[in-house]
């Protein structure tokens, strides 16, 4: 923001624990990303960071999970890039709040204990990362969640496979994996559930992540394998 009037929203803004950007236009192509951090100056190296890159502006700042929930609720920028470690309400906290509102969310986090990759899937993130990657990889990482994909360290990868249980799927992520096991596209998951394609594209990813499996086809074969929707044959339903 530049000029007088920016500068006295900014510092509002700043006064409250985040910031929005309300001048970023968002084209086709363009990918906004919130900052979600409760340090001012890893804020400022991400905006820094991404602000160089084509076709990335930085929708928006938070320093507090608050903060980040309502802001991601206005701003509906197109990445969430979300620290677990937040005064207010937690990372979780905040995924949880977000998991209805169709954001992608990817974590960059230091929490590196192996129960968090598999919390923050579990309530709804589309990728963990730590703090420690490659500026390029991180930039390339945001690229890859707005597609859709699920992007997961592999130390994080790790925790969630050995944490993974399809006990963890929500109903409606059973009726999705029940239909990738018939082989449906998400056209056609779409059509049958009613549901809009971007839906179930999360709904996907989202399967994908709490199996600890790479693609549709290791979903597909896990439904097999475990009753059709993922579930435990024996265990009650």
């Amino acid at each position: 923001m530049r000029g007088g009037r920016a500068d006295a929203a900014a510092a509002d803004a700043a006064g409250s624990g985040g910031s929005g950007s309300g001048d970023a236009t968002r084209g086709p192509g363009i990918i906004s990303v919130l900052l979600v951090d409760d340090h001012p100056v890893v804020r400022q190296g991400l905006r820094a960071l991404l602000e160089v890159q084509d076709g990335i502006v930085v929708g928006g700042e938070a320093g507090d999970g608050p903060t980040a929930v309502s802001l991601a609720t206005s701003l509906r920028p197109d990445i969430v890039l979300l620290d677990l470690k937040l005064p207010g309400m937690d990372g979780i906290a905040v995924l949880e709040s977000l998991r209805s509102s169709g954001l992608r969310t990817l974590v960059l986090t230091s929490a590196t204990e192996p129960s968090a990759a598999a919390r923050a899937v579990r309530a709804g993130a589309a990728g963990v990362l730590y703090k420690d990657i490659d500026p390029d990889a991180l930039v390339r990482a945001i690229r890859s969640v707005r597609d859709g994909n699920v992007l997961l360290a592999p130390e994080a990868l790790g925790s969630l496979v050995r944490d993974s249980r399809a006990d963890t799927l929500t109903p409606r992520e059973r009726e999705v994996l029940a239909r990738i096991a018939d082989g449906r596209s998400n056209r056609e998951i779409a059509r049958l559930l009613t549901l809009s394609e971007k839906t179930v594209k999360a709904h996907v990813s989202s399967v994908l992540a709490k199996l600890g499996v790479q693609d549709r086809t290791q979903a597909a074969v896990y439904a097999v394998r475990h009753g059709g929707d993922g579930a435990d044959p024996q265990a009650p339903r």
